[in-house]
C-alpha cells in the first residue's frame, strides 16, 4: 500500500479514537484535543520517527512552561500598559531561541507550538497559567503518542508480504 494511503488510514482511524477519548473519558482531566493534534503534527514535523516523540514532548513542554511564565510576567508588567503582554511574549520568545543551544531544546518550532498551546488554553478558557501547565503537557504527550502510533500503523500497512516459497 502506498505510504500516503497508509497514513490516511492510520491517522483517520486514530483521530476517531483520540477525539472519542478526549471528548469522553479524558474530558474530566482538562486535557485538550486541539493541543494533542498540534503535538501529533509536531511529531511528523520533527521527523515522524520514534525519536520525534521525545523531541515533541520535551520541546513542547518547555514551550508550555515558558508560555505560562510569560503570561504571568505580563501580569507583573502592568505598569507598561498595552505593552505588558508584547514585552512578556518577546522575552519568552528570546528565552526559547536562546535555549536552543541546549541539544534537547534545539527544535525551536516545537517549543513555539507549546508556547502557543498553553497561551491558547489560558486565553480561550480563562485558565490560570499555573493550572494550564499540567493538562497541556498531558495533552501533548498523548498527542505525540498518537503521532508515534499512526506512524507505526502506517509502516505496518506499507510492508510488503514476503514472497511465497514453493
Amino acid at each position: 500500500m502506498p505510504l500516503l494511503i497508509a497514513l490516511a488510514i492510520s491517522i483517520g482511524v486514530l483521530a476517531v479514537v483520540a477525539t472519542f477519548l478526549f471528548l469522553g473519558p479524558l474530558a474530566a482531566f482538562g486535557v485538550q484535543i486541539w493541543q494533542a493534534f498540534v503535538a501529533w503534527a509536531c511529531y511528523f514535523h520533527s521527523g515522524g520517527k520514534p525519536a520525534s516523540a521525545r523531541t515533541t514532548i520535551v520541546c513542547m513542554s518547555f514551550g508550555i512552561v515558558v508560555g505560562a511564565l510569560s503570561v504571568m510576567l505580563a501580569g507583573q508588567l502592568g505598569s507598561l500598559g498595552s505593552l505588558a503582554a508584547p514585552v512578556a511574549v518577546g522575552i519568552g520568545a528570546a528565552v526559547i531561541v536562546l535555549a536552543a543551544h541546549i541539544g534537547l531544546l534545539a527544535t525551536i518550532p516545537a517549543c513555539v507550538y507549546g508556547f502557543a498551546c498553553v497561551a491558547g488554553l489560558i486565553l480561550l478558557k480563562s485558565v490560570a497559567p499555573v493550572d494550564a501547565i499540567v493538562p497541556s503537557i498531558v495533552s501533548i504527550a498523548i498527542g505525540a503518542g498518537f503521532g508515534w502510533a499512526s506512524e507505526a500503523l502506517a509502516s505496518m500497512l506499507t510492508k510488503k508480504a514476503a514472497p511465497a516459497v514453493a
